[in-house]
């Protein structure tokens, strides 16, 4: 997918981007990252750490989704400028996680057509997890 600046308005919405978590994600993407860290991979460690539910997933991965995201709305032609976050709340085995994005400004800087986004990772019963923002170049 591909769009156009002229074509996005402020107080737009990213489109529907969504994952189930559990431990088969986890995994991958500890294998990729070499995170294997013990609360995201045993029930046993993750209530250890505080978390009554067991194992929970890894912030970084939210931040891999939101980049994703990102690039699934932008294409191939355009680039991410800038993504910041914070992890705000755990996200539990078999949440589904969505990416939001509201665009908040668009303007032409330093010769870029840049879009402004307040980003987030909600659950699947709307708790945010991961507020931030981005900026998107288009081509």
């Amino acid at each position: 997918m591909s769009i156009k600046f002229s074509e996005i308005e402020i107080g737009d919405s990213l489109p529907h981007w969504s994952r189930r978590t559990s431990f088969a994600e986890w995994n991958r993407y500890a294998a990729v990252n070499d995170e294997f860290v013990p609360f995201h991979m045993d029930d046993e460690a993750g209530r250890r750490a505080g978390n009554e539910q067991g194992a929970f997933g890894m912030g970084n991965l939210r931040y891999a989704y939101i980049v994703n995201a990102l690039h699934t709305w932008i294409g191939d032609e355009a680039r991410i400028h800038e993504v910041a976050c914070q992890y705000r709340a755990i996200n539990q085995k078999d949440d589904v996680l969505t990416v939001t994005g509201t665009v908040t400004d668009k303007k032409i800087e330093e010769g870029e057509q840049r879009v402004y986004l307040d980003i987030n990772v909600v659950t699947d019963d709307d708790q945010s997890t991961c507020p931030g923002h981005a900026v998107v170049a288009l081509a």
